[in-house]
């Protein structure tokens, strides 16, 4: 949701009460609903089709239009329609003024557009280029000038920890980096010749001197390493996670961003879906019943090993009062001496050594599944915020630990030839806790095969299936799922967005 509050779920009909309160909350923005996104987003880019928020969305200045408008009329005015056929042809001129002005949908974003002006702007189309009306031409001057702009669309979910702030500061915020670090590629995302490996700097700018003085014998560059497009707008994403993470490190106590949040976020730009995750929700595609992963969850067990390397190179990280090794279990003062299995940051496997003093210390990566922890306390290891955040009864920080960078998986759309039952499924770590890949998959199929292609009402309805299945139904022994397992006692946020039906994605 636009601006939404970190702690808003999803409505009745998709969540039912009686569960306790979440304990941060999760966003979900860029998609219509809580639940869902429409269908055809990807497909058409219409304003009809993409309810979801924009950045934001560039306008014509209104003397531009005066002008556009004064230059039509010079150009009807050497033969000027007349009778009931010139009525009609000037009832069509001013129809199409009115499609040029907007609507009151949403827009995708345009790279070209300023500044947005808030995370909840609802914008007119402007730009017949981003988001044409049905049936409307735009001039030819308009098109010359879309050339020089993109258009993206943005989803978001961000599931908070420790507050809801850092959810709603991010779902504000982060699509206004994504945008700013984009801006920079148009042309060059436009121009199909390799990017450039340097751009050139402002003249009288620092760093824009002489400096061929200081480059080095050319034997050890054998070639230029290839640099691709895609590889740019990975990049850009990665960046504007970083400054998202700087920012609230800056403001947080302005913006009260208490707290930490998981980040996933799709951006579709040039035919292909960037899945950027950090933390541990998920992203899947069905593709006619196949499974495709679109992201991996960062917890201290899958980062185990990088966990273990910092705390290896910097032992000061750990106060005295952790080990960066891990053990099967805590040592015992008694077992001084023995040998016992452990790991180290090099080894996925076991070894035996020696126990000794340092040892009896609690180790940085402690547990098993969703219990594993990282010094005790937090059970994820990306996301953006946490910058507060403290050891229980010690002053050690655990930021140090955190990671900000997403990893950022690509597929192209182009590739293959996608039918109405072909989605992609974000949810929030809620979801994923209790319903496995092949569960979705098979709760994809159920649903969708129950609607006409063309309903898209049938997306709605998946994306409840989803949530409410998660959730489970009250019983005795609290809420139960179908296998008699207890439900999802987490927060739960859905997005199903169609990636077939009419269209180009060219």
């Amino acid at each position: 949701m636009a601006g939404g509050s970190p702690r808003q779920r999803a409505p009745p009909t998709a969540l039912p009460r009686g569960r306790g309160r979440p304990r941060g909350g999760a966003t979900a923005e860029g998609g219509a609903g809580r639940q869902h996104a429409p269908p055809g987003a990807l497909g058409r880019g219409a304003p009809g089709e993409l309810r979801g928020r924009p950045a934001s969305a560039p306008q014509v200045p209104r003397p531009a239009q005066r002008a556009l408008r004064a230059v039509r009329r010079a150009s009807r005015s050497a033969q000027e329609p007349s009778g009931e056929g010139g009525e009609r042809e000037r009832e069509r001129e001013r129809g199409a003024g009115e499609d040029s002005r907007g609507s009151s949908e949403l827009l995708p974003t345009d790279l070209s557009a300023a500044e947005p002006r808030g995370a909840a702007t609802r914008r007119r189309p402007r730009w017949p280029g981003c988001a044409k009306p049905p049936g409307h031409r735009p001039s030819p001057a308009l098109e010359h000038g879309l050339r020089r702009g993109l258009c993206f669309y943005y989803w978001g979910l961000f599931d908070g920890h420790a507050g809801g702030g850092a959810a709603e500061m991010a779902s504000k915020l982060l699509h206004r980096h994504i945008q700013e670090q984009l801006k920079d590629l148009v042309e060059i995302l436009q121009d199909p010749s390799p990017p450039p490996l340097c751009l050139p700097s402002t003249p009288g700018a620092p760093g824009s001197s002489d400096s061929s003085h200081l480059v080095g014998p050319q034997s050890c560059w054998s070639s230029q390493k290839e640099v691709t497009h895609e590889s740019l707008v990975v990049g850009a994403i990665e960046n504007a996670f970083q400054f998202m993470d700087e920012q609230m490190a800056k403001e947080r106590r302005g913006h009260q961003a208490e707290g930490g949040c998981c980040a996933l976020v799709v951006v579709y730009l040039l035919g292909k879906v960037y899945v950027a995750n950090a933390g541990d929700s998920r992203a899947i595609i069905v593709r006619n019943g196949e499974i495709i992963p679109m992201s991996q969850e960062f917890t201290p067990e899958t980062e185990r090993q990088r966990l273990q390397l910092l705390g290896f190179l910097k032992p000061e990280l750990l106060g005295g009062e952790f080990t960066h090794l891990e053990f099967p279990r805590r040592i015992q003062p008694k077992e001084l001496g023995q040998r016992m299995l452990y790991r180290d940051q090099n080894m996925t496997g076991w070894a035996y050594k020696k126990i000794e003093l340092e040892d009896l210390r609690f180790p940085l990566v402690c547990g098993e599944g969703k219990k594993a922890r990282v010094m005790a306390t937090i059970g994820v290891t990306r996301g953006l915020g946490d910058h507060n955040l403290k050891v229980c009864s010690s002053t050690l920080p655990i930021k140090p630990f955190l990671s900000c960078f997403p990893e950022v998986r690509v597929y192209d759309l182009t590739q293959y030839e996608h039918c109405p039952d072909d989605v992609l499924v974000l949810g929030t770590d809620g979801l994923w806790d209790v319903t496995s890949d092949c569960e979705v998959a098979a709760t994809v199929d159920r649903v969708l095969s129950a609607y006409e292609p063309n309903d898209p009402s049938r997306y709605t309805a998946l994306a409840q299936a989803l949530v409410l299945g998660a959730r489970g139904t009250p019983r005795d022994r609290g809420w139960r799922l179908p296998n008699n397992k207890l439900g999802s006692g987490d927060d739960i946020s859905v997005f199903v967005i169609p990636l077939g039906g009419p269209g180009s994605y060219s």
